[in-house]
């Protein structure tokens, strides 16, 4: 075993090289605002970043601390179902580098939802500009809570004051350089991250008592490997049901994410910005693989170490207390840094893309002829406002159990179904207002059931009829079908 009792010196080696690497990072992204920025600047990066930068951003924002505490959670106590959903990722790339990435760029606005007002009015706008805000509000807290929770493992450090501290360090650099410090920090965070899990997953192979061949052997004995199950149930988190879920959720983050398309129109050419989609996609594959068998091996670690884990300890706290535990002095401060900027460079684009949608989507409607610095103004306060937000539902994230499941609970619940709108305004050149309403208030309906659905079951003594993740995809199929048949009936009969 490790460390019994972790000392001071380890205490202040570790919390230098974590300083070093997050302050560190905060002050690249700081670097960026140095100069007076433009609003095309600010929102778009002057259409001048690498598509190599790019992709390895998107890659960032796809890794954060969901995914390198989450990951290792939902392996160590479960099984790789949720591996499923990477699975996803890189048809959902390669979809954006042929189809959404020239589409984006040919625009003519930085907004991914001025194309819903062209097509179907101001509302639809509105619709997906909200949705799309509460969505990065809640995903912006859930890393958040989990980028806090190492540091209390750590250093004992309440998980308020660290989420509160972070958050304001966040939103300081992001909100001072705008899109291109996201960009370049999160490129920098985002390699920081790789070399922090390959590390990891090195030291808990080497710690083996048998070697790494013990630690796959238990967890195949334990089924620890296994995707779920191949069952036709949609209240279970099946294969199928994560698959699904997965597809959707991706595609609705290539297709009208704003904090995707607006990279997309960061780079300098087409060829570049198709470059950054497939590279960003990519990455995520290996890297997702890594921080599900650090999971299993967990399980496997501590299998061969019984009594080691404190007793009650939640799923989301293993990885930090093995980090705290096992790894050498310097290696701990590392791996604490990996997963600090993880979850900054998701919050940071989060931060940014919301704050250019507030811009856009509502300040501009009112004040068409602003000025410049104006512009930037606005879109710096609001990304500061939709930090505080994240700060408060990230507070939140310490009732529940799992964040890795609350989150995308939330995800699913908060993406309105708006891929379903896209794909009717993309795919049906004839669609308009009317017949996509009737489809969006079913679709809307829909979500409202299936997140009361456990409180309807309490009440009325009915059974579950469906996974909750699968809100993204019940809402964005009825709001698809409902407002295409109304395409085709309503031609019908002015044909006729």
């Amino acid at each position: 075993m490790g460390k019994s009792n972790y000392t001071d010196l380890m205490n202040i080696i570790d919390l230098i090289v974590f300083l070093i690497f997050t302050v560190g990072t905060i002050l690249f992204g700081y670097m960026f605002g140095r100069k007076k920025q433009n609003s095309d600047e600010f929102t778009r990066g002057g259409g001048k970043v690498p598509g190599w930068v790019v992709g390895l951003s998107i890659f960032a924002s796809f890794c954060s601390s969901i995914s390198f505490l989450g990951y290792c959670s939902s392996a160590f106590s479960g099984n790789w179902n949720a591996f499923v959903f990477t699975l996803s990722i890189l048809p959902a790339g390669l979809l954006a580098m042929y189809y959404f990435v020239p589409f984006y760029r040919s625009l003519g606005s930085i907004s991914a939802y001025s194309f819903f007002e062209k097509r179907f009015g101001r509302w639809a706008r509105l619709y997906a500009s909200v949705f799309y805000l509460f969505t990065q509000i809640c995903r912006s807290g859930a890393i958040l809570f989990l980028l806090a929770v190492p540091m209390n493992v750590l250093m004992g450090w309440s998980i308020p004051l660290v989420v509160t501290v972070t958050g304001i360090g966040i939103i300081l650099y992001s909100q001072k350089g705008g899109l291109k410090s996201v960009i370049w920090t999160e490129a920098l965070q985002g390699a920081i991250l790789i070399l922090g899990a390959v590390i990891c997953l090195i030291m808990l192979l080497h710690g083996m008592p048998e070697g790494p061949g013990q630690a796959l052997k238990i967890c195949m004995e334990n089924n620890k490997f296994s995707l779920g199950s191949f069952g036709d149930s949609l209240v279970e988190s099946t294969f199928w049901v994560c698959l699904i879920y997965g597809m959707f959720t991706n595609l609705n983050n290539f297709a009208i994410d704003q904090s995707y398309t607006q990279r997309y129109c960061a780079a300098p050419s087409l060829a570049e910005a198709r470059k950054s989609a497939f590279w960003g996609s990519l990455l995520t594959l290996p890297v997702n693989f890594i921080l599900f068998l650090i999971g299993s091996c967990l399980f496997a670690f501590y299998h061969t170490h019984p009594g080691a884990l404190p007793e009650g300890i939640k799923s989301d706290y293993v990885f930090p207390f093995f980090i705290i535990n096992e790894l050498p002095i310097g290696l701990v401060g590392l791996l604490i840094a990996s997963i600090f900027c993880a979850g900054m460079s998701t919050v940071a684009t989060s931060v940014t893309s919301s704050g250019t949608i507030i811009l856009t989507d509502f300040y501009s409607h009112f004040h068409p002829n602003a000025s410049d610095d104006r512009k930037v103004l606005v879109v710096r306060l609001a990304s500061v406002g939709i930090g505080v937000l994240g700060i408060g539902v990230a507070l939140c994230f310490l009732l529940v159990d799992n964040a890795l499941d609350a989150w995308w609970a939330l995800s699913s619940i908060c993406s309105g179904g708006v891929l379903g709108m896209f794909l009717i305004a993309y795919l049906c050149p004839s669609a308009k207002s009317q017949h996509i309403v009737p489809g969006v208030i079913i679709g809307v309906s829909a979500l409202i059931l299936i997140a009361l659905q456990t409180k309807l079951t309490e009440w009325w003594n009915i059974p579950q009829f469906v996974h909750i993740n699968l809100s993204i995809v019940v809402s964005t199929v009825l709001i698809f079908f409902v407002g295409f048949i109304s395409v085709r009936f309503f031609s019908k009969s002015v044909e006729s």
